[in-house]
């Protein structure tokens, strides 16, 4: 097998277990059942990952690997002044979490039930890493004297609390705007560009310093 095909391999066992952990929840998946859905056999599985939750750990740190990179190039773009910068951080969540929303699932998940102390930590210092640079978009607008002082983490919380909510209710929202349930491209249409909208006039309210008390 070539370096390439392996790489394939590899992302197409990560593939399938994103969508198994997430439509089964880690405990009600085994490795069998992804092996079979991955159409692979068991001993690469063990053979690429040793486990499935060293499994769960690539696939983890393979897509929180991205979001970092992501938010770590935002941090660096002189091109954008903060106000658009959190503009395009909102665009990036809401793209990241509605396109990936499985994903999301199996962070929420894992971060409340899992009994694996090394994936909560593994979560944990990925959520306080990313707030880390989502932190510097804030307080560099608030150096330009362009946001006004807040409480920055419960601000990243406001973004990110609305999103989950939105994903983990999936079937309210489906019902709630009409959208057939299994039209999963229908609900990214119709959702994301109320989300996006409603989430930057919330953070212009709030972090606009002509709102200073």
């Amino acid at each position: 097998m070539s370096s390439t095909e392996k790489i394939d391999k590899r992302a197409q066992i990560l593939s399938v277990a994103e969508q198994l952990f997430a439509d089964q929840g880690f405990d009600g998946t085994s490795v069998r059942d992804i092996a079979q859905a991955a159409n692979v056999n068991l001993a690469m599985i063990s053979y690429y990952f040793g486990s499935k939750e060293k499994l769960l750990v690539a696939l983890i740190e393979d897509r929180a690997g991205y979001t970092l990179g992501i938010l770590e190039e935002l941090n660096r773009d002189q091109s954008l002044t903060p106000w658009g910068k959190i503009d395009r951080l909102i665009d990036f969540y809401v793209d990241k979490i509605l396109n990936n929303y499985r994903f999301h699932c199996i962070m929420t998940q894992h971060n409340n039930r899992t009994r694996s102390q090394e994936i909560k930590d593994l979560i944990i210092n990925i959520k306080l890493r990313n707030m880390e640079q989502v932190k510097k978009v804030i307080t560099d607008g608030q150096r330009k004297g362009l946001f006004r002082k807040v409480d920055i983490e419960f601000t990243i919380a406001t973004i990110m609390g609305t999103l989950t909510q939105v994903t983990s209710s999936r079937p309210f929202y489906c019902k709630l705007f009409r959208i057939d349930e299994s039209d999963e491209a229908g609900f990214r249409k119709k959702i994301s560009p109320r989300l996006r909208a409603h989430l930057k006039q919330v953070m212009h309210g709030h972090l606009d310093i002509k709102n200073e008390e």
